[in-house]
């Protein structure tokens, strides 16, 4: 049940439940006297008539008339008074009640039997031979009832605290199981969970308010998680990156300083000196490379950092992206073959497209099966170069857009290598570099971030044995209002 909906039956049953209450115990004691009042009733009548034989003498309204045995009546629960006729108080058992009373006060209520909170009296004349001698009162004290009315309106206020009582006690102790327990127990999953600590809660099946915020808890839980994973990962990741840019930055510089040192020998030979001064601008550009694929990755890392796109002629931007790479196979030991067939426009970032193409090249190089053909290749979904592998062919699948794709020969990659290859600093196998050599790890996952801020995809196929290709997919251009 809603929270809302259980406190407006709450507040309800506050309300309704002690005035039905009370009004159930009104009804009740009222219904209990009732019968009380009717058989109290017929016993003073009965108790009346026994008094009435004696006080309507009329010997007793005469002067100097003996009251002795009225007197015996008389007690804590019975007066009399006898008046005469002009409304003086002939006698009385009140000892207060003397005097002349009046003819009204006398009169009134004869021969009826008033009831009063506290006694019954009766008044009823007394004639000799026609003539009116005086006027009896009996009154018969309540003293009974009024102790029982007394005790039963301490037993009605009683009752009826003691019902409050119990409805408020009730009500506070459904607030607590409602509200006040699972908040409570909400706010320690809280404050654990602020320590680093992974809360299980039973509050997320409950079907109201405190459910649904226990439930959005535990889905905050996952998220905070999550991303606090995500930031060890990262941290964890940068400190390996930091580690071995370091380390592979050491060893260029251990051998630009060997050769160095070796320069200041006067004793080398003309081809000695052009050797070393080779190697070191080898080791120098290698250097180079590495420190601008590690800043070209952080820059790409940053939320900040978009690329500003700009619309191209498909042909012409990519027959001149992929010329000029022949002389560079060649001095790398491979053959190139160039394949490029696209039409229409494409949103590119020249500069780092082409750094795309790069590092697919280099390591086509690197990792390729020298003496072999590398594939280099711009086309229109739709279309594949006639040199494409077969497995390569059914990765073309898109119906529009563009391809640029790269492969090489030699012994593949194993699959389980495939996914991880596109993570920062992996390298599936060193030893099928050239001797010596190893690049920062960084090419492929640089690949991957700008081809996706182009809108694209990145995938890498490879089978053993046979060789490997990488496919990335650009869409083609919108225009800027779509």
């Amino acid at each position: 049940m809603k929270i809302k909906a259980w406190l407006l039956i709450m507040f309800f049953i506050v309300m309704v439940i002690p005035i039905v209450g009370a009004y159930s115990l009104y009804v009740w004691i009222n219904a209990y006297y009732q019968d009380k009042n009717v058989a109290e009733y017929f016993d003073k009548w009965t108790e009346l008539n026994q008094v009435k034989d004696v006080v309507d003498n009329p010997v007793l309204y005469q002067k100097n008339a003996d009251f002795e045995e009225i007197e015996e009546l008389t007690n804590e629960k019975l007066a009399i008074t006898l008046y005469t006729k002009s409304g003086y108080v002939l006698y009385s058992s009140n000892p207060l009640l003397t005097g002349y009373v009046g003819k009204e006060r006398m009169l009134n209520g004869l021969y009826d039997l008033q009831q009063a909170y506290n006694a019954f009296t009766y008044k009823e004349p007394v004639y000799l031979k026609g003539d009116l001698l005086g006027i009896y009162e009996i009154q018969l004290l309540r003293t009974d009832w009024v102790k029982g009315v007394e005790k039963r309106s301490w037993l009605v206020i009683a009752s009826t605290i003691l019902l409050f009582l119990i409805i408020y006690l009730t009500v506070i102790l459904l607030l607590h199981r409602k509200l006040n327990r699972p908040l409570g127990e909400l706010m320690q999953h809280m404050r654990h969970f602020a320590k680093g600590q992974h809360v299980k809660s039973t509050l997320s099946v409950r079907k109201d308010e405190i459910g649904a915020l226990a439930k959005t808890f535990e889905a905050m839980q996952v998220e905070i998680e999550k991303t606090r994973a995500s930031l060890k990962a990262e941290q964890q990741q940068k400190e390996m990156m930091i580690a071995s840019i370091s380390h592979d930055l050491k060893t260029p510089l251990t051998a630009i300083q060997a050769y160095a040192e070796s320069l200041q020998n006067k004793g080398l030979s003309e081809q000695q000196v052009a050797e070393y001064q080779q190697v070191i601008v080898t080791k120098v550009d290698r250097m180079k490379h590495m420190l601008e694929d590690l800043m070209m990755f952080t820059l790409l890392q940053s939320t900040n950092y978009t690329l500003e796109l700009i619309a191209v002629d498909g042909e012409e931007f990519f027959d001149m992206a992929l010329s000029d790479y022949e002389p560079l196979c060649e001095e790398e030991g491979f053959t190139l073959k160039v394949f490029c067939a696209v039409d229409g426009l494409y949103a590119v970032h020249p500069k780092q497209l082409q750094r795309v193409i790069d590092n697919l090249l280099s390591n086509a190089w690197r990792y390729g099966e020298k003496g072999t053909t590398i594939g280099l290749a711009a086309v229109n979904a739709g279309n594949d170069p006639e040199w494409g592998f077969d497995f390569l062919k059914f990765a073309l699948n898109k119906q529009e857009g563009m391809y640029i794709i790269v492969q090489n020969h030699g012994r593949g990659i194993p699959q389980q290598d495939i996914v991880k290859l596109f993570e920062p600093m992996y390298q599936a196998d060193y030893a099928r570099s050239k001797a010596g050599e190893r690049g920062t790890g960084l090419g492929l996952n640089i690949t991957k971030q700008i081809i996706e801020k182009h809108g694209g995809t990145v995938e890498l196929l490879s089978r053993e044995n046979i060789g490997t290709a990488v496919i990335c997919w650009l869409p083609p251009y919108k225009g800027v209002n779509e």
